[in-house]
């Protein structure tokens, strides 16, 4: 997830890992303790996924969507508001033990003796992205179902009276469940720009090594995620030098590896309207500009998996079919603003 971890709790901005164990009647319920879950703005951290969710997708205010953007209550379940995960925080009230989910544990290093190949590493980042895109079709899957056999929208399935809950399988309305495959799916997309060196520089004033890995300093969206196409990236596609970063709860697992904590670039401010950063607090965060060139990637791609999510409802079900339902994701009242006329 897009978060500092510090040891010894995994994803560490909501130290959820430990909290889903302590308490998992209020994870299943999404009724954390005030500022403990999904908009977490306590422990040093800032909300993180959630600000560039909303900075990707949010309709400007009072501005009906046009299918490229969300509107507020729609927007909330996929960000997340106070008290919840969001779809996109969901992993982090699941998953937290699952590398693929986050793109962890891809870690490479072009120098001699280096504990783990470029092939499994490279193994490792494809197993995330299969992940994902498994997500991403779940999401699509789930969306049929916002419209009836004869292709009215289907009011049971697409009201937002109360919140979607992302979390354990709790199965919900198929509006929640569409948007929680693609939350997900979102998730790991996010945090690959953070854990990895795709868009990032290494400190100019160290040598390379496993606490200074070398920066790829490469553009978003990655073509590696292109989750709408269902295919995995070649190996041959994966640049030599990429990596993220290692990450274990048992000591010495990330002895002599290029460790989360070397890689990450997970805290800092957001502005969720901009997308505009500043004052990031990990070490790589603060190195050049690897905060918000991390920060930006993943707006980028936000914004990309949406329009790819946008086609791919449109090639499974029709294309008027598919901009109904794109229109019953991203709308606050459906029934009233997507039933043609």
């Amino acid at each position: 997830m897009w978060t500092s971890r510090p040891s010894p709790f995994r994803h560490g901005a909501l130290f959820i890992g430990a909290a889903a164990l302590i308490a998992p009647t209020l994870v299943a319920l999404q009724t954390p303790p005030a500022q403990a879950f999904g908009t977490v703005n306590t422990l040093g951290q800032h909300a993180e996924h959630e600000r560039i969710t909303r900075a990707a997708l949010a309709c400007a205010p009072g501005i009906p969507s046009d299918g490229s953007c969300f509107e507020p209550r729609s927007l909330d379940q996929v960000a997340g508001h106070k008290g919840t995960f969001g779809a996109v925080g969901a992993p982090d009230s699941d998953e937290a033990a699952t590398p693929e989910a986050h793109c962890d544990n891809a870690d490479f290093l072009a120098t001699p003796g280096y504990p783990r190949s470029r092939e499994q590493a490279t193994r490792q980042l494809l197993a995330c992205v299969a992940k994902l895109q498994t997500r991403f079709r779940e999401g699509v899957d789930a969306a049929g179902g916002t419209l009836n056999s004869d292709g009215g929208i289907a009011p049971s399935e697409s009201d937002l009276n109360k919140d979607c809950t992302f979390t354990l399988g709790i199965p919900g309305r198929n509006k929640c469940e569409a948007i929680e495959g693609f939350g997900r799916a979102l998730h790991g997309v996010q945090d690959f720009y953070s854990h990895s060196n795709w868009a990032d520089k290494a400190a100019a004033d160290r040598p390379l090594g496993t606490a200074n890995p070398p920066g790829l300093g490469l553009p978003a969206p990655s073509p590696l995620l292109a989750l709408s196409t269902g295919r995995p990236p070649l190996a041959s596609d994966v640049p030599r030098d990429l990596s993220t970063g290692c990450f274990s709860l048992v000591p010495l697992v990330c002895a002599k590896r290029v460790a989360h904590g070397d890689l990450n670039k997970d805290t800092g401010l957001i502005d969720p309207v901009a997308g505009s950063t500043a004052d990031p607090t990990t070490p790589r965060g603060r190195t050049a500009d690897n905060f918000d060139r991390a920060v930006h990637g993943a707006i980028t791609d936000t914004r990309r998996q949406w329009a790819d999510f946008r086609t791919a409802l449109a090639e499974r079900y029709g294309k008027s079919r598919g901009e109904t339902i794109a229109c019953v994701l991203t709308h606050d009242a459906p029934a009233r603003d997507c039933t043609p006329r």
